[in-house]
């Protein structure tokens, strides 16, 4: 059984928003992985997690449109505690130094770090949210604890990733977030999150989670590559596409763009030439239009991220993202 939560005041002293806000008796629970086996995942792709997830993505890709990092773009209190409560987990890598091993990739200093994670997140939360919506931290901490690798294998990858982006979703559902801080929710939260991620991958010499080498978009990431094509689009100073492999833009716009961001992340972490580490995005060069890849990938992300087994068995399900059937609401 799910651990339940007493009722929370959720819906009170929340700010109207397009989006719909938790009833008053909303009851939280302690999620749960619940895609044991391959013939669970028609269940998860029919599934209000599902469209919420999709959606979610949607709804950013769309919001970042044409915007660089640097756009000027409403920075709310909720954002600004969110990037707070980021930097503070940052921070905690330099508590956790490698150690001492015989193993090159892996570094068990990393379990450490995790452990300092859980057992500060409840807090770190807590300081992040409005009291009102404090109910809700045993159920999104969970998404927050799972964004960062795991401790036995020491690896990272997209599953890592879209615990994430679940997390952020759930903080929308309950209203820290509005619709006014998706240019935000990007440019600043998601690349903090990007930041630090790759600071443990390089500090901790972490393992790609499931990665298929050459044949994948990226060793680690794809979500950024997503809403990083949707940046690009009707930026004339990246046009066309297959500018993105000049170094020269790469290393003169990286911190405006988040694709070029990643670009610049892979040619710093691996040798050789681009067309034989990175194939797959090499391939995207070609593509004639920055909306063109953008539509792409998101359909690449859904076949081979969110349609695969191995990724959604560590997927947790809970009442804001929940594994029943979507039903259009009358």
């Amino acid at each position: 059984m799910d651990k339940m939560n007493p009722p929370g005041d959720v819906g009170d002293g929340i700010q109207k928003s397009d989006a719909p806000i938790l009833p008053p008796n909303h009851r939280f629970m302690e999620p749960e992985k619940v895609v044991k086996s391959v013939t669970d995942m028609a269940i998860w792709e029919k599934s209000e997690a599902y469209m919420e997830y999709t959606g979610f993505i949607s709804t950013l890709n769309e919001a970042v449109k044409g915007k660089p990092n640097s756009v000027d773009c409403k920075v709310s209190e909720s954002v600004k505690n969110i990037v707070g409560m980021l930097e503070k987990i940052n921070n905690l890598i330099d508590e956790c130094p490698p150690i001492a091993q015989p193993q090159r990739f892996g570094n068990a200093a990393f379990k450490d770090w995790l452990n300092k994670v859980k057992n500060n997140s409840s807090q770190y939360l807590q300081k992040a949210l409005d009291p009102k919506i404090h109910s809700a931290v045993p159920e999104i901490k969970i998404y927050l604890e799972e964004s960062f690798g795991n401790s036995t294998r020491i690896d990272y990858g997209t599953g890592h990733e879209m615990s994430f982006v679940m997390f952020l979703c759930c903080l929308y559902k309950i209203g820290c977030l509005k619709d006014e801080d998706n240019v935000a929710t990007v440019t600043l939260i998601f690349n903090k999150y990007l930041e630090i991620s790759r600071r443990l991958q390089q500090t901790y010499r972490m393992e790609p989670a499931g990665s298929h080498g050459v044949w994948s978009l990226d060793d680690y990431q794809f979500v950024p590559f997503i809403w990083g094509s949707s940046q690009l689009v009707d930026q004339p100073r990246i046009y066309p596409p297959v500018k993105f492999l000049e170094d020269e833009i790469v290393d003169k716009y990286a911190e405006e763009y988040m694709f070029l961001s990643c670009i610049k992340y892979i040619k710093e972490v691996k040798k050789g030439p681009f067309a034989e580490h990175s194939n797959q995005l090499w391939s995207i060069s070609a593509v004639g239009s920055w909306s063109k890849i953008n539509q792409g990938l998101i359909k690449m992300y859904k076949k081979e991220v969110l349609a695969k087994f191995p990724v959604i068995q560590h997927v947790f399900f809970g009442s804001l993202l929940p594994i029943r059937r979507f039903s259009i609401q009358k």
